[in-house]
Order: C-alpha cells, then sequence, then structure tokens
C-alpha cells in the first residue's frame, strides 16, 4: 500500500518515495544528521502546505513545490559531500515531474543561480493569475546550444566550450549578452536567459529573452586569440541561426564589450554580404560602426534612476527614514566595472556620497565619501585598489557589504548576498544592478529585517533598453536627431527672439545655448531611458501595493502577465 509517510509538519512523502531514498542512501556510511542547516531550511518547509500528488496535469504548482521541497528536505539531513553523490538520484526521482535540475544546491545548501530564478518566478506565478498551462510554458526555455571548437594557443590545441540558450522566442529577435568567464556554463547562461525574458516584459522592450557565453578566462588570452575565439563562436551561431537582426541579438555581458561586438558584426556579415540590416545584428558596438551614444553607462544610468524613483515614493521614504533626497544618501557599491563605475559617477554627480567600494581585490571605504574618477583612474593604473590614497582597505571584498549605509549596490556577480552574510547587512536599500545577486533564502531574510529590495530584472534593464534604440537606430540607418535637431532648434530660437522683443530684455549667450539647444543623439536616449525606467518602476510599485508583495515579486508578476498577454493572444503556446 502507498501510505503517507510524515516526515515533518508540512511535509507529506509517499511511501514509495521514502523507500527509493532510502535504497540509495543506505550505501553510505557517512550520512550526517545536519541540525545546523535543518534548522536553515525549516522556515522553507514551512511555506509549502500542500504536498500530495497532483490530481492533474494542470495542478503544476503542487507537483512542483512538492518535489523541490524533497530535494530540500531530504538535503537538509545529509552533508554537502554525501549530497554531491547522490545528486544524480534525485534527477532520476523528478525525471518528467520538476524543473529541479542537477544542480538544485551547492557547497553553502542554497538554490543554484538557475534554481533561485525559478522559486522567484513561481512565487510570483501563484499569484498571477495565469493560467498554470501558460506559465509551464513560459517557464522553460526554448531551446539551448552547446557548441565545442579547438583553437591553438601557445603551439597546443585547446577545447573551447560556448553557449547561447533562447529562453523564450514569443517575441523576436530574441535579445541578451555573451560573456567571456571561466565560471560559464549551462546552468548560469539559462538562469541568464530567463531573466532577459522577464527583464525585457518589465520595461516594454519588444524583445525575447537569449543569453550567451563562452567558458574562457580572457585575461589569459591574446587579443589575437580572443578575436580566434569570439570569431569561431560567431560562425558556429551564424551555421546554427543563433544570430541576425530579426532572430538573435546578443550585447556585451561580463568579458566582454564594444571590440568582441565588432569582431561579431564583421563575422556575421561575412555569411550575409546581401543583408542590408546586417549592422543590427548585434549591440554594443563602437560609434563608428553603428552604436548608439548612451550605450556603454546605460545600464549604470538606469541604475541612478530607478533607485532615485523609488526613494522619491512617500512609502518608501516613511519605511526607510530616507527624505528622498539623493544629496542625503550614502551609498555602497560592489564591483567597480562598467555598470558599478557608471552607477557610482552618476550618483556623485548628482550629490550622493559614495563611502564604499568593493571589488575582487579588496574594497576602500572612507566616510566622508571618495572620489569615483580617481579611485577609477587609480586601478586603471595599478590594476588593483590596494594602496589607493585616502581610504580605508578593506581585506576581505565581501566585507563591504556589510557596512553601513543608506543604499547597497551590488553590481558584480550573481549570489554574493546569501545565508553567509544576509543577517549582517545594515543598508535600508538594496539596490540590484548585478543579476541575481541576493539568494532566494537571503531575500526572506532581508524582507524580515525590513530591507528594501529594488530587484535586477527591473533595475538594471537599462542596459538592454539602450541596446533596443541601437538597434532600431541600425534598422533606420539613421543617427538619432539628424532629422529634428535644427528644425527644434530654430523654432526655440525664433521664440526667444519673440519673448525678448515682448518683454524688453535680452538674454545672454549661454542662457540663449542652454534654452534653444536641440536634442542629439545622447540627449534622446537619456530621456528615452529615463522615462521607461520611471514608468517600470511605477508598475512595479502599483502591482506591489495592489498585491501587498515585495517589489520582486510585483516585478515577476508585472513580467508573466504581459508575456501571457502574447503567448494566449497569439495561440503560440499550441503551435508545432
Amino acid at each position: 500500500m502507498n501510505e503517507k509517510i510524515k516526515p515533518t509538519d508540512n511535509y507529506y512523502l509517499y511511501s514509495h518515495e521514502f523507500d527509493q531514498i532510502k535504497s540509495f542512501v543506505i550505501f553510505f556510511d557517512d550520512l550526517i544528521y545536519n541540525y545546523e542547516l535543518l534548522t536553515k531550511m525549516k522556515y522553507i518547509l514551512k511555506k509549502y502546505k500542500r504536498f500530495e500528488k497532483a490530481e492533474n496535469d494542470d495542478d503544476i504548482f503542487d507537483r512542483e513545490y512538492r518535489y523541490s521541497a524533497f530535494v530540500l528536505y531530504v538535503s537538509a539531513f545529509y552533508s554537502a559531500r554525501t549530497f554531491k553523490a547522490i545528486r544524480p538520484h534525485y534527477q532520476f526521482l523528478c525525471r518528467g515531474n520538476s524543473t529541479v535540475s542537477t544542480r538544485v544546491a551547492c557547497e553553502d545548501h542554497e538554490p543554484m543561480f538557475l534554481e533561485s530564478v525559478q522559486m522567484y518566478f513561481d512565487k510570483a506565478a501563484k499569484i498571477s493569475g495565469v493560467s498554470p498551462k501558460t506559465i509551464s510554458h513560459m517557464e522553460a526555455p526554448d531551446c539551448m546550444l552547446k557548441v565545442t571548437f579547438p583553437i591553438e594557443v601557445d603551439d597546443k590545441v585547446e577545447i573551447i566550450t560556448g553557449y547561447r540558450v533562447h529562453h523564450s522566442r514569443h517575441l523576436l529577435p530574441v535579445k541578451g549578452g555573451i560573456r567571456f568567464s571561466p565560471e560559464v556554463e549551462e546552468q548560469e547562461v539559462t538562469a541568464l536567459a530567463a531573466l532577459m525574458t522577464y527583464k525585457c516584459a518589465i520595461v516594454d522592450v519588444p524583445f525575447g529573452g537569449a543569453k550567451g557565453g563562452i567558458s574562457v578566462d580572457p585575461s589569459k588570452y591574446t587579443i589575437a586569440e580572443l578575436e580566434r575565439i569570439t570569431r569561431r563562436y560567431t560562425v558556429e551561431l551564424c551555421q546554427k541561426a543563433f544570430i541576425g537582426p530579426g532572430t538573435d541579438v546578443p550585447a556585451p555581458d561580463v568579458g566582454t564589450g564594444p571590440r568582441e561586438m565588432s569582431w561579431i558584426m564583421d563575422t556575421y556579415r561575412q555569411f550575409h554580404p546581401n543583408d542590408v540590416d546586417s549592422i543590427g545584428c548585434v549591440t554594443g558596438k563602437p560609434i563608428p560602426l553603428g552604436g548608439v551614444r548612451g550605450r556603454n553607462e546605460a545600464t549604470g544610468l538606469g541604475v541612478f534612476y530607478g533607485i532615485r524613483e523609488f526613494i522619491s515614493y512617500p512609502e518608501v521614504q516613511k519605511h526607510t527614514g530616507l527624505s528622498g533626497n539623493i544629496k542625503d544618501l550614502s551609498i555602497i557599491i560592489q564591483g567597480f566595472g562598467k555598470v558599478g563605475y557608471w552607477a557610482a559617477k552618476f550618483f556623485e554627480k548628482n550629490g550622493a556620497k559614495i563611502i564604499g567600494i568593493g571589488e575582487k581585490e579588496c574594497g576602500v571605504y572612507n566616510s566622508n565619501g571618495l572620489n569615483v574618477d580617481e579611485l577609477f583612474k587609480y586601478r586603471l593604473s595599478n590594476g588593483s585598489l590596494h594602496g589607493a590614497p585616502n581610504v580605508e582597505i578593506i581585506e576581505d571584498p565581501l566585507q563591504i557589504l556589510d557596512l553601513e549605509c543608506d543604499v547597497l549596490i551590488p553590481a558584480a556577480l550573481e549570489r554574493q548576498i546569501g545565508l553567509r552574510n544576509a543577517d549582517k547587512i545594515k543598508a535600508k536599500i538594496i539596490g540590484e544592478a548585478a543579476n541575481g545577486p541576493t539568494t532566494p533564502l537571503a531575500n526572506e531574510i532581508l524582507l524580515k529585517k525590513g530591507i528594501l529590495i529594488i530587484p535586477d530584472l527591473l533595475l538594471n534593464a537599462g542596459g538592454v533598453t539602450v541596446s533596443y534604440f541601437e538597434w532600431l537606430k541600425n534598422l533606420s540607418h539613421m543617427r538619432f536627431g539628424r532629422m529634428t535637431r535644427k528644425w527644434d532648434e530654430l523654432g526655440k530660437s525664433q521664440l526667444v527672439e519673440l519673448v525678448e522683443r515682448n518683454v524688453g530684455h535680452k538674454l545672454s549667450d549661454t542662457e540663449k545655448e542652454q534654452i534653444v539647444h536641440g536634442a542629439d543623439e545622447s540627449d534622446l536616449v537619456y530621456s528615452g531611458l529615463e522615462d521607461t525606467m520611471i514608468r517600470a518602476c511605477m508598475e512595479t510599485r502599483k502591482t506591489s501595493i495592489s498585491k501587498e508583495v515585495d517589489y520582486r515579486t510585483a516585478a515577476f508578476v508585472n513580467a508573466i502577465e504581459k508575456i501571457a498577454a502574447v503567448y494566449e493572444g497569439s495561440g503560440m503556446m499550441f503551435m508545432n
């Protein structure tokens, strides 16, 4: 008889499953009953109220959460070393019944990046009002390309591995960056592709979500070697139809920039010499090759716009005790690359005090404020923040996250705030400039502490927004403002002259220039990005208030409902 066994108050496990788990763990003689870990996981298990067998395929939530919690429950009792050994058995038990991956947990017993994204998604899906059928279709990635190819380096042959994941092609082209990092692997790329789908939906950018990467450390290769790797990867994308202005438009990410985008575009053009829109096959290009002014700083500027918008809301000011004035903010930023630097730059320019900056080698702190440009130039010339003048050096870069401040901006990599340090966070607001910097377990701890979290899929959407602008520029084959700037200036100039005649007062040349100035490309890009971020923040706020949920859940709900409208309206779910 398949009776139910009740190992915890809120979790039912069917006896045949209990027998299966016993059958393979009994062979391990080093099992550890981990009370500390079980305590950490208990509050997660308490969230799940039903773990009965789903009565039908539509009832995916019970099925998905039942198996997910099954994994959490078992891993709570055994050591990380043993967990690694029995991980394949989890996959066997969950196949066809769960989105649980083979990497559901890691050394610190927290969900991996992909599982974290799925947990956030599932939480929002339950309150979104979207049908389970649509949800199940939406969550699964559409397709994944994995390529391997040989590259000759120092008279030796290296096998390079690259990925490109299309998470959702409900809208085309799909959009997402390409990163060069030794950490690149299938699960990470899939998680990032999913975030791109939701991110585009939140800011109303009409793209599907994608992501790519090559598992290399770019610092260990010459420029010529990196070019060969990039071009060969692009050849693979071209041959598999994973790139094109109407299909898949990559962009820079960690370890890549305008240089790599130029190589990709040039390679694509060799395969498609008659494609008049080939310049739009990739974004983040140098200006002379079709890039758009403002793309380099776009993500950091979007972070600034988003945080500025949220602190202007009365309920946020009441909750945090902040005045709503940028000039009153103390800010700590983890990550001093393209995103972190530009975010720091815009906050400093508008009067905020940057008191701490962290990088992989160390952190720097000064309660009176740091000079962002001086520090950036120092690190550029010295390769490290060590030895920087007029700062306190923090040897453990992760400790920069624990320092007291008004706003903490993680702008590095994923999973920087977890169980190990969530209790130590003293910031009033966390603005997630990086992708996935906060784990689900840490997220719950931070919310209980009353810390407001502005989520990554909203706050760092400035990059894809301006990439969209660049793509539009490439398809129109014309610089923004080219047809309108002088006409606008003429109209304003005539208006100024009319006012001067009527009031009998002449403006100075400087005043007149400020008024008459017509919008150039960077002005239009900044304006479009500001409007996009403000609207997305307002929508997130509205959903958060109406559904009484945190900002992350609200952002996911908005994304899910927008994507579902496309799926259900077009009938894409049922296309073969």
